[in-house]
């Protein structure tokens, strides 16, 4: 199937926004994980175009939309997306959201709760696991060593040549531990909202003790193969929001968006049937 995606910009106050859109009934709007745009969600979109309204923008300073020279916060995706969502008449919504995009969604309705029907969310970033801090760190090394680690990331296919097989295990072991880097590389905002700010500004923008306040219905997804760390945020969510339904796929696979489309769709569908009745 073709999807016939609406492609649309929008000057806001603070840049311009771009999205697809596709469908009509009730509207979706689907938020993007940290190292991604709004095209992570279209094999879940052409599931579900046929029966609900789906809009898939990119964050402020991602993909296709503008990226102002400002201090990029959470505080400030949320007023770009309140501000987009009220430039479209867009009263009440479903909010869908992976990663940075689920830390987003729930910080959005935390803030906005009459304007969301519920979340629908994956491995949402936003509170304090294990394992998130100790990544923190690692990730903030690698930045301030941002040089450096380009260079020996540029330099490991000739170490792996050069080393042949006497020293293959080692370049491996190389080449996982700076692998993040280039994801980082290519999402400068990304980081910025997760590990360039000081440590007392992204602990202000953390839910755990908002979320008991979150009293809308909440449906997390999440599989057997998701890392240790997807797992804790998942389950931290789960236990905090009071209505929250912790969903594990049948399926598996590490991206879920892409790699499980149909049952993501599935359960967004189930969602949103049993909650606008």
């Amino acid at each position: 199937m073709t999807l016939p995606l609406r492609n649309s910009r929008l000057k806001l106050s603070c840049g311009k926004i771009f999205w697809r859109e596709v469908g009509k009934g009730p509207t979706l709007v689907f938020l993007h994980g940290s190292w991604s745009d709004g095209n992570q969600w279209l094999p879940v979109i052409e599931r579900l175009s046929l029966e609900y309204h789906c809009l898939a923008p990119d964050l402020l300073g991602f993909g296709e939309s503008e990226q102002p020279d400002v201090h990029y916060s959470i505080e400030l995706q949320l007023e770009f997306l309140a501000e987009y969502l009220k430039a479209l008449n867009l009263q009440r919504v479903y909010l869908v959201g992976h990663s940075l995009g689920g830390w987003i969604a729930a910080s959005y309705a935390l803030k906005y709760m009459d304007c969301v029907s519920g979340l629908v969310l994956l491995a949402p970033e936003g509170v304090k696991v294990e394992g998130v801090r100790r990544n923190w760190w690692w990730a903030r090394w690698l930045m301030e060593r941002e040089k450096l680690v380009s260079w020996l990331l540029r330099s490991i296919p000739i170490l792996g040549k050069l080393a042949k097989y006497k020293f293959l295990g080692w370049v491996e072991k190389i080449r996982h531990l700076l692998s993040p880097l280039q994801q980082m590389l290519e999402s400068p905002v990304a980081c910025q909202l997760l590990f360039q700010r000081r440590s007392a500004e992204i602990e202000a923008e953390l839910l755990q003790d908002r979320l008991p306040w979150l009293k809308i219905p909440v449906l997390i997804l999440q599989t057997e193969q998701d890392n240790p760390t997807a797992l804790a945020l998942n389950q931290a969510y789960a236990k905090l929001a009071p209505e929250a339904q912790l969903k594990l796929l049948s399926e598996s696979g590490n991206d879920l968006p892409e790699q499980l489309a149909d049952e993501v769709a599935k359960y967004i569908r189930q969602f949103v049937i049993s909650h606008s009745q």
